[in-house]
């Protein structure tokens, strides 16, 4: 997508966003797609890393800390002035058979996909632009198909109730104009997928009806998308970005 089309698709004057875990793979494509179409960031992680880029704001925030939360959505409204578009993308993966799992790890899972998707609607709902903001939540195709050992109980849960999360807010928000929806990647090409052996990552690969791993830049630009006028009717929406990874789901 060239950066004239996402301008287009944008609608991005004067628009500003808040993106967590913007420092992962697809997090990174989509603050860069976006800096790219003229949008502002407000970027979150717990990463050294750096955008080279006088539209962003870094902030290290802890999205389970509701706190944090709330303090980075509002040093965005200090800042830019204003949100347009919530992109929380923060999570993280577990493993193992559930009855090795232990409690904490449970809970940690949970806490970082599911109750910090929580904290950042309560918060962000206060302060996004009414009507006209957007929310994008970040889902899995466990969530469709129940995972395995290789992501874990905790996280296959935590996605598939994300999705709910979603529906139940599109509901309550559509009067405010707000839409919400949420996109469920499968195997994506980023640093997650490093622990795989080469076994399993060739075992993964053939269970693709595409017969490929999808790129950061693919669903970063299925993310643009959701926030753009051409998906102005598109609310409580789940977005598989799987290669066909689900089709029997």
């Amino acid at each position: 997508m060239r950066k004239s089309e996402r301008i287009f698709l944008l609608n991005s004057k004067n628009k500003v966003a808040l993106v967590t875990g913007a420092y992962g793979g697809i997090g990174r494509s989509v603050v860069e797609m976006l800096l790219e179409s003229g949008v502002k960031v407000v970027a979150t992680g717990r990463s050294d890393f750096r955008f080279k880029n006088n539209d962003v704001l870094h902030l290290a925030v802890d999205v389970t800390k509701e706190n944090e939360v709330k303090d980075a959505i509002e040093k965005c409204i200090d800042h830019f002035g204003r949100l347009d578009f919530l992109i929380h993308l923060a999570g993280m993966v577990g493993s193992g058979r559930i009855d090795e799992m232990s409690l904490d790890e449970w809970e940690k899972v949970v806490a970082t996909n599911l109750t910090s998707a929580f904290l950042m609607l309560k918060h962000g709902y206060k302060k996004i632009t009414k009507p006209g903001g957007v929310v994008i939540l970040c889902g899995s195709s466990n969530g469709y198909n129940g995972g395995s050992h290789l992501s874990g109980a905790a996280y296959a849960s935590s996605k598939t109730a994300l999705v709910n999360l979603v529906r139940y807010c599109a509901k309550e928000w559509a009067p405010d104009g707000i839409r919400i929806n949420i996109v469920s990647p499968g195997p994506v090409d980023t640093p997650m997928l490093d622990r795989l052996t080469d076994t399993e990552m060739n075992n993964l690969r053939s269970s693709l009806p595409l017969g490929r791993i999808a790129s950061p830049e693919e669903c970063a630009g299925s993310i643009l998308f959701l926030c753009s006028n051409h998906a102005d009717s598109m609310t409580g929406t789940n977005l598989n970005i799987s290669s066909g990874l689900v089709l029997d789901a």
